[in-house]
């Protein structure tokens, strides 16, 4: 990860959640503890952080899993992605709304997901806001193909 790119941690997380009104709870703790501890394991689904949880004979059911993560990416905390396959999936945020979200290069045949960090459409960006006054917070962007695996086996 650049030196652009801070993880939220608990702290963020209980200013984010007291400043909207909620409480930390030890289960909202232990699943932002499941990101920050498995930070190698990008996009994860509620299924995989409900199953991360159960290794760790953790008690937190499942529905409490999808509530947190609702609530975290809601807060910002987490950043939900779909890749076209009606799964949702879950990987910590920047600490910095300025540094761009990374890009993800999609495989249509083994479903690898591999992150982009490139970005190219700055100059887009700011031709865009530009020319029709509009304030672009972010953008993602998708690529769906065959990755250099599939490939040389076709």
């Amino acid at each position: 990860m650049s030196e652009n790119h801070q993880l939220f941690g608990v702290q963020d997380l209980r200013a984010r959640l007291s400043e909207r009104g909620y409480k930390m709870t030890p289960q909202r703790k232990e699943i932002l503890k499941i990101f920050v501890e498995h930070s190698d394991k990008h996009h994860m689904s509620a299924e995989d952080v409900y199953n991360l949880l159960r290794k760790s004979d953790s008690e937190i059911g499942l529905a409490t899993v999808y509530r947190a993560l609702d609530l975290l990416s809601e807060l910002g905390i987490l950043v939900q992605v779909e890749f076209g396959d009606g799964c949702a999936r879950y990987e910590l945020n920047t600490a910095d709304p300025k540094v761009h979200h990374h890009h993800h290069l999609i495989c249509v045949k083994c479903k690898r997901v591999i992150e982009f960090e490139e970005d190219l459409l700055d100059d887009l960006e700011t031709t865009i806001a530009e020319e029709s006054g509009f304030r672009i917070l972010n953008h993602e962007v998708k690529f769906f193909g065959y990755c250099k695996d599939c490939q040389s086996q076709s």
